[in-house]
């Protein structure tokens, strides 16, 4: 049983889910995502399936396995690959959100063990709330206005944007938090992955482009956070809910951890010791996957 409790001081929501102390952090035989294994007993494409050790109830977390191939990873897959794992995000998002317990979907991949990736088999995770969580929630109250993430037209690209793919881009966002962290959007105000499966080779193209530009970029396999925000899926209209990826890459150079420290967390303010131009130049310098 997982238990949402509410931190009176800062008004946090933390999620106690005790259970998870004894899940595995290892498999002690083979891979159980490859074909064959616990995960996967059948020959698959893409797969999902409900996560054993979940951190909230009512099978509410997924996980979604990108590929066959253990030695692969979302770069790797080509942009064929990627659509079919961005059609099969689509295709959760809109089951999940159909169900009345459910608010918002998260869809999310942790890759490395420097981010508590415990198997190296590509893959990534769904996490369905029952109410809208305070990250999607604080840009969502922030668009009041103009949409940020919507381009002026005519406007030329600017000296943060890394590639373009049809209607998507990769950018460095203006106040990066991390060093070489990505904000991919589409042009068009989409509002959440049901709505851009129609373009999903274009999200897949920009995705597969972006990461590959990462790992070239340390000449390794770098690790990183990526999360998708997306509309709300409890109902109301949410004309603010613009569908973007944040990347969230851990080195600051190769091999070097960006650490989050007790100034940032004690502050809630981040310093970023790359400057987000010049990060944009070192990738947009990458070859990329053109």
């Amino acid at each position: 049983m997982s238990d949402r409790r509410t931190d009176p001081l800062t008004g946090a929501t933390v999620v106690v889910a005790g259970h998870r102390q004894g899940r595995p952090t290892l498999p002690r035989a083979g891979c159980p995502f490859c074909p064959g294994g616990l995960e996967a007993p059948d020959p698959y494409r893409v797969r999902w399936f409900v996560n054993r050790w979940p951190p909230m109830p009512e099978e509410r977390c997924e996980i979604v396995l990108y590929t066959p191939e253990h030695d692969a990873s979302f770069a790797s897959l080509g942009v064929e690959g990627a659509a079919e794992v961005v059609g099969l995000w689509a295709d959760r998002t809109a089951a999940l959100g159909r169900r009345g317990d459910v608010a918002y979907v998260l869809v999310f991949e942790n890759r490395g063990p420097e981010v508590g990736a415990t198997i190296a088999h590509p893959h990534g995770q769904i996490y369905a709330f029952d109410h809208v969580p305070p990250a999607p929630a604080a840009e969502l109250a922030q668009a009041t206005g103009t949409c940020v993430l919507c381009p002026t037209p005519g406007e030329p690209d600017g000296d943060r944007v890394v590639s373009r793919s049809g209607g998507w881009r990769a950018e460095v966002p203006w106040a990066a938090a991390w060093p070489f962290e990505l904000l991919l959007s589409p042009s068009e105000h989409l509002p959440d992955l049901p709505s851009a499966r129609e373009g999903a080779r274009d999200l897949a193209a920009v995705l597969v482009d972006a990461l590959s530009r990462l790992d070239q970029l340390f000449a390794a396999s770098a690790p990183y956070m990526l999360w998708f925000h997306q509309r709300p899926t409890g109902g109301g209209a949410w004309p603010g809910a613009h569908l973007h990826a944040h990347v969230a890459p851990l080195w600051r150079a190769p091999g070097v951890v960006r650490h989050v420290a007790a100034g940032e967390l004690g502050s809630g303010v981040f310093f970023n010791p790359v400057v987000p131009e010049e990060a944009a130049a070192r990738l947009r310098d990458q070859p990329g996957t053109r």
